[in-house]
């Protein structure tokens, strides 16, 4: 595994050109001439009546047409603002500190997790692309103009070169039938010359910060976690028995487990009439944000003048697992074995977890953590620690017009509380004690189940069969930015 990045590339002829026509092409044109364009150069056709026979090699992007794309992923080095109440309508401090990161991107975030990671795969390896809040992008993007309008070639160059980790040195590629490539993808999907974004969204901090954030509800609010995958008596028959008849309706055989013990459900902490089941959410919308990045690369490539295509990626566990001896040809994931179970719980929970890509892409789990306390304290340390959202107040300020609303906000602002915390911890430690895996519900790294391809467009294959406006703005590219 290779830890390099590319050598620095000078900008190519025409890309000037190029980036002036991609800022002046308008955005209604490119929503409504969004399109999937599949074939890329120098790939032949076999269709019946329809086939082409290709005599063209493949055309890899260009350097910068591969950064203003890397670049498009959420590169933006700005920041979020908490436009959001801090006192609830009964005057008590809301809670208002959900977010894990301040640094944005350029599509929607659940608490702007930024749990989505994209891999790209291309004829020179396999990428993993960083965030915009990793150390190594930061440092390059506050040297850079703030507006991406205001870049010259080289910046963009500069910026994706800084995202960009090499995984491996080859495009990661799978036998092509089922079930690695499905239908006719097996025939055009991950070729030479094309380039591949493949979305991986990590569901541990998420699972976590939910977690937090439903515990710092206002009193009597707080859900009462519930496992809704067993059958099982309460832990101890004294803590709930006759109490929990009497005051949740409960016949003696309780259908569910109930996680945290009489001392939770007595009082006001705990909202005892609206329990909340473990896997209710699922991914809890973490996987949206990669809906909404693809969106957006489909427009940013079209305005280019690309080929763009979502389609179906190969699917996990395939995609995550490495071992060619095996017939497997992925990422080499980590995947944690599942416990050994005498009835098997609902899927995933007996299959085994990819929690990680070691030393480059890890879950909040074991065993990157020695435990699930171990867990929790780090997504309070990611929100309010000294580099947190919510800790440095550097980079938390620079949404305000004075740095004194800033001081008001953190010192007004609802943070998640000691019992919340405490109760966050025992939830996630049921999880783990109880499924060997953490999440259960879900997988700890999901795949959304798409990628995304980018090429240039056989045009011969096109202009043989389609109607000449449906690739237009792709006919129009070679000249655009300065290629044959």
């Amino acid at each position: 595994m290779s830890n390099s990045n590319d050598k620095r590339i000078e900008p190519q002829s025409g890309s000037e050109h190029g980036l002036h026509d991609l800022f002046s092409f308008p955005l209604m044109e490119a929503i409504l001439e969004r399109r999937t364009r599949r074939v890329c150069r120098g790939t032949s056709i076999s269709a019946g009546p329809l086939s082409h026979t290709s005599t063209n090699q493949p055309a890899p992007l260009s350097p910068i047409e591969e950064a203003v794309l890397i670049v498009s992923t959420g590169l933006t080095g700005k920041v979020t603002m908490h436009d959001v109440p801090l006192e609830a309508s009964n005057g008590q401090s809301e809670f208002s500190t959900p977010l894990l990161k301040v640094v944005t991107r350029s599509a929607s975030s659940i608490d702007n997790c930024q749990a989505l990671s994209f891999f790209m795969i291309n004829d020179q390896g396999t990428w993993l692309l960083r965030h915009s809040s990793s150390p190594e992008v930061a440092a390059v993007l506050n040297e850079l103009p703030e507006r991406w309008v205001d870049w010259t070639p080289e910046h963009w160059l500069r910026a994706a070169a800084a995202a960009k980790r090499k995984v491996y040195d080859t495009r990661i590629d799978f036998p092509r039938q089922w079930p690695y490539y499905f239908i006719w993808n097996r025939e055009i999907s991950n070729r030479p010359g094309s380039t591949l974004f493949f979305p991986v969204v990590d569901l541990t901090r998420q699972n976590i910060n939910v977690l937090l954030s439903l515990l710092s509800e206002l009193d009597g609010q707080r859900p009462l976690f519930i496992d809704d995958w067993q059958k099982f008596r309460p832990k101890s028959l004294l803590d709930w028995g006759a109490w929990l008849g009497s005051r949740l309706g409960l016949v003696p055989k309780i259908p569910y487990q109930i996680i945290g013990g009489a001392k939770r459900a007595r009082g006001n902490f705990l909202n005892r009439n609206f329990p909340v089941p473990l896997g209710l959410a699922s991914t809890m919308r973490t996987d949206y944000e990669a809906l909404f990045q693809l969106q957006n690369l489909m427009l940013v490539a079209h305005a280019m003048g690309l080929g763009g295509w979502i389609h179906a990626s190969v699917a996990s566990p395939y995609v995550f697992e490495r071992d060619p001896s095996k017939g497997t040809f992925g990422l080499a994931f980590r995947m944690e074995q599942p416990k050994n179970w005498r009835r098997w719980p609902p899927l995933p929970a007996p299959l085994p977890n990819p929690v990680g890509l070691d030393g480059v892409l890890e879950g909040l789990c074991p065993p990157y953590v020695k435990s699930m306390d171990e867990a929790v304290d780090a997504v309070v340390k990611e929100k309010y620690g000294p580099d947190g959202a919510y800790g440095d107040q550097l980079v938390f300020a620079r949404a305000y017009r004075e740095k004194a609303y800033a001081q008001d906000f953190l010192k007004n602002a609802g943070r998640a509380t000691p019992e919340a915390i405490d109760y966050a911890k025992e939830i996630c430690n049921y999880v783990y004690d109880t499924y060997g895996r953490f999440p259960a519900h879900v997988n700890a790294f999901h795949v959304p189940g798409v990628w995304i391809q980018f090429s240039h467009l056989e045009l011969e294959y096109y202009r043989k069969y389609f109607e000449p406006g449906l690739y237009r703005r792709q006919a129009e590219h070679g000249e655009i930015w300065g290629e044959q």
